[in-house]
Formats: C-alpha cells, sequence, structure tokens
C-alpha cells in the first residue's frame, strides 16, 4: 500500500506542477499548450499529436499498473524508481521555475519567448523532458509489467522526437546563440569540453 501512495503523490505531483504552470500562465494571457495546435502541417503536426496521446496513454498505463499493485522486479526497483520518481518530479518542477514565462509545451508558432541558460539549463537543454523520463522510469521500476513498459518507451520515443523538433526550431529562432550553447550543453545531460 505504501507503493501505491508513493506513486501517486509522485505522479500528483508531476501534474500538479505541469497544470498549475499552465493555469499561472493563462492568467496572464499565455497559451502554455502549443501541442498539435495552430497551422502546423507535416511531420511537426503529427510528431506533437503522436507525442500527446503518448503522453496521456502512458499516465493511464501507469495508474492501472499502480491499481493492480503488482510488479515482475523486486523491493531495490520499488527504492529505486520511487528515488527516480521523486529526482523527476523535483527536475521538471526545477526546468518549468527556471523558464518562467518562456516555458511552452510543444513549439509556439508565434509567440516570442527567450532563450533560457541559467539554472538546470547550463547542465540540460533538456530538463523538463529529462523529468518526464525519470517520472516515466521512477513509476515503471515501482510497478513493472510489460504493457506499462511498452507505454513508457512509446512516450520516451516521442518525448525525444518532439524534442528533436524543438532544436531545429531553437536553432532557426536563435541562430549561432543557440548552437553556441548546443556546444557547450548536452541535451540530456552534462557540460560539453
Amino acid at each position: 500500500m505504501i507503493w501505491m501512495i508513493s506513486a501517486l503523490l509522485v505522479l500528483i505531483a508531476f501534474y500538479s506542477i505541469y497544470l498549475g504552470k499552465m493555469l499561472v500562465q493563462r492568467r496572464k494571457g499565455i497559451q502554455t499548450d502549443q501541442i498539435a495546435r495552430g497551422e502546423k502541417r507535416g511531420p511537426l503536426y503529427y510528431t506533437e499529436l503522436l507525442m500527446k496521446i503518448a503522453t496521456y496513454a502512458v499516465v493511464a498505463a501507469e495508474l492501472v499498473s499502480i491499481v493492480r499493485n503488482s510488479s515482475m522486479l523486486g523491493s531495490w526497483a520499488k527504492f529505486l524508481g520511487l528515488a527516480l520518481g521523486i529526482a523527476g518530479v523535483a527536475v521538471f518542477g526545477l526546468a518549468v521555475w527556471t523558464m518562467r514565462d518562456s516555458w511552452r509545451a510543444g513549439i509556439p508558432e508565434s509567440d516570442e519567448t527567450e532563450m533560457v541558460t541559467e539554472g538546470l539549463y547550463k547542465y540540460s537543454r533538456n530538463p523538463a523532458f529529462l523529468g518526464f523520463d525519470l517520472v516515466y522510469l521512477g513509476v515503471l521500476l515501482m510497478f513493472f509489467n510489460p504493457v506499462q513498459l511498452l507505454f513508457a518507451v512509446w512516450a520516451g520515443v516521442m518525448l525525444h522526437l518532439q524534442i528533436l523538433q524543438e532544436e531545429r526550431f531553437l536553432k532557426t529562432r536563435f541562430g549561432e546563440k543557440y548552437a553556441a550553447y548546443c556546444k557547450r550543453t548536452g541535451r540530456y545531460f552534462g557540460r560539453k569540453g
């Protein structure tokens, strides 16, 4: 029972940050959710649409796994999973806070945002996505089963494809400044020489 409650608290904390930030930005007149919206067509639209579906589907798979309260892995996996889940919430929360009003879900077509390179963004170009991945992996380890594994991998792949789309967009938006940032900061984590 303690593992169920712990996993649910991780998910509640994570999605409270996500939805809370969206509500705060909405009050400021900012449309945070740009995923598969607007005039987007082609690969960008379909990548965002599939990513949105995958990120909703993985939550459903996580909740079913938690309610079933069974795992194919031992206690070590539950402890490691909980630690990764908590780390994911912390990383995501710090990433969203650091981005302030420049944070968007999806690629904005016309919003003017600032390029953020401080805080966690010194060490990761995509800490918000890293937070998602850590939460998915954490809950997967806590309540491992093949179905949840498939959904977590699908969501992780779609998030990675979204990162690649966003990097192309940021190169056109910020040019050499973004290229220099990419040379010194890793996509997921780490400083480059």
